[in-house]
C-alpha cells in the first residue's frame, strides 16, 4: 500500500555561525511572508534571501542567507 503525507516545512538560518531551526508559523503563509515573520525576532532577516525549497530528513528546507557583510 502507498501511504502519501505532506511534508513540513523547516526554515534555516545562521546567527553567529551556528544554524537557526525556525518553525513554520503558518501553513498558509508563504516562504517569503515567513521571512517577514520571523525578521522582528532577527532583525539581520530584513536583508534575507531565501534559497530552497530543498527536500532533506523528510522536511523541506528553506535556507534565509543574510546579504550583510557580503560584497558584490
Amino acid at each position: 500500500m502507498l501511504l502519501t503525507s505532506i511534508l513540513p516545512r523547516v526554515f534555516l538560518h545562521k546567527e553567529n555561525g551556528q544554524e537557526v531551526r525556525l518553525t513554520d508559523p503558518n501553513k498558509k503563509f508563504s516562504p517569503e511572508a515567513v521571512l517577514n515573520f520571523y525578521s522582528g525576532t532577527y532583525p539581520i532577516l530584513t536583508t534575507a534571501k531565501i534559497n530552497g525549497p530543498e527536500i532533506k530528513k523528510d522536511e523541506i528546507q528553506y535556507c534565509f542567507v543574510s546579504t550583510i557583510g557580503t560584497k558584490g
